[in-house]
């Protein structure tokens, strides 16, 4: 499946304060939606499971860009069926371009020194098709793949003609979280999250992203040697087992290094598989593996490096004093038939229903939204409409490079976390949002819920 091609769908380019109109036709067999990931507009143009495009038939959005400068993607949406259609190719990366992150002396140039990356894992079978399974194993840990796709390519190479590189890191996986970092260990600046650019930039040598979750990075290559972006699949059942037992989460937010980590990796750090026993006979092994996503090559001649700006965006101060109320959103799992009859993956104990407004808020409000998870792995939570920011998790500040603007954050298991909220603009009774679980095949099972957002 693609989008105007047949895989993936082209890069769009969007202007801060301009009007869009986006004609979608589908020439597909089934019916399929096309939803504006990070976007803030009106919820008839969301492209949710409210805005299904039948076999043959189409479907027209109109919105203003009101974003900040940043990556976002769209991709399809449909009820119960985005986990196989975001598989087969039904995806693309929008960039949102303002006057505010353009006067800034970073690399933009598309294709030269500015790179969008989206990142997918798939499984073939011998005729090259896809393989994609809903057996249990799948349905409860998400679809992987042993083979990477970035940008619908295996194993692409890049030639270097400047000095510094932006990579636009999209997880345009189904499930899989990653470490993102290099081979050679060296370190690099994050400069942006799900919504715009960060404060500041934030020295790393690793970025964490669950499905859904985009960065901005900038490394320097003008040391002239050859160099891969890698990143190692992270183990998120037995991650949040540990978790559970005071470590929760440290393994997935960056705290770890890309090399002479203090937790054993094994030889999963060099691409190969554990073959433990455990739950469903090992059925969990094929998560930890290393993927190179792209050989970097350095051409001899290139363009002399930019200095980095040390400030990068004001953003607003983080007042949790602001919020009319807050609101609670605790995610559960069942196990075994439960699961597999679709009515084991819950929020506030409710599998998703089209029919249920599950939450009405006001518009011009600010509100705290507390996302717990009473489950046994980490899942990605993902809020439509809105950017918002990340007050805590369990009572802690976040870390330098989740206080930007978010759309998915991620809740380990056992783990509360406090979200911000500011709906504006946009009423509709009877339209809603949706609020998920952007592991999709949980949030094609059920874990997902709606909001209004009224007058």
């Amino acid at each position: 499946m693609g989008i105007n091609q047949p895989f993936l769908g082209p890069t769009l380019e969007m202007h801060d304060g301009e009007s869009v109109q986006m004609n979608v036709r589908s020439a597909l067999s089934e019916t399929a939606t096309v939803h504006w990931h990070g976007f803030h507009l009106p919820a008839r143009a969301d492209g949710g499971p409210h805005q299904p495009i039948e076999p043959g038939g189409s479907w027209t959005a109109e919105f203003d860009v009101r974003q900040r400068g940043s990556m976002f993607w769209y991709h399809s949406h449909a009820h119960r069926r985005s986990g196989p259609q975001v598989y087969q190719g039904l995806a693309g990366m929008i960039y949102v371009r303002d006057q505010a992150s353009e006067a800034l002396d970073l690399p933009n140039d598309y294709g030269v020194d500015d790179i969008p990356l989206v990142i997918q894992d798939r499984a073939f079978a011998s005729d090259g098709s896809f393989i994609y399974s809903t057996r249990m194993r799948n349905v409860m840990m998400g679809m992987m793949g042993d083979t990477m796709l970035v940008n619908g390519v295996v194993e692409p190479v890049f030639e270097a003609k400047t000095d510094r590189l932006r990579l636009r890191l999209v997880n345009g996986s189904n499930a899989r979280f990653y470490r993102f970092g290099f081979d050679d260990g060296r370190s690099f600046h994050q400069i942006g999250s799900d919504g715009g650019l960060l404060e500041a930039p934030v020295q790393t040598d690793n970025v964490v992203l669950a499905p859904g979750e985009r960065a901005q990075v900038i490394v320097d290559v003008s040391d002239g040697r050859p160099v891969s972006l890698v990143a190692d699949g992270l183990e998120i059942m037995d991650m949040g087992m540990r978790g559970m037992g005071g470590n929760r989460g440290r393994d997935m937010m960056g705290s770890d290094r890309m090399r002479g980590s203090e937790r054993p990796m094994g030889d999963w750090m060099n691409g190969e598989r554990e073959s433990r026993g455990g739950m469903m006979g090992g059925g969990m092994m094929d998560e930890r593996r290393r993927f190179t996503i792209l050989d970097i090559r350095p051409a001899e001649r290139r363009s002399q490096v930019i200095t980095m700006p040390r400030r990068l965006a004001t953003l607003p101060r983080i007042d949790p004093t602001a919020a009319v109320r807050t609101r609670r959103f605790v995610l559960e799992m069942g196990m075994g038939m439960r699961m597999m009859r679709g009515g084991g993956f819950t929020i506030n104990g409710r599998s998703m229903d089209m029919q249920r407004i599950d939450e009405s808020v006001k518009v011009g409000t600010t509100e705290i939204w507390q996302v717990e998870n009473a489950s046994m792995m980490a899942h990605p939570f993902h809020i439509h409409d809105v950017q918002f920011r990340i007050i805590d998790r369990d009572g802690r500040a976040p870390a330098a490079a989740e206080q930007g603007l978010k759309d998915t954050v991620v809740v380990f298991p056992g783990e509360a976390v406090r979200l911000l909220l500011r709906f504006e603009d946009y009423t509709d009774p009877d339209l809603p949002y949706m609020y998920h679980c952007h592991i999709l095949e949980h949030e094609d099972a059920g874990m997902m819920g709606q909001f209004v957002v009224t007058s």
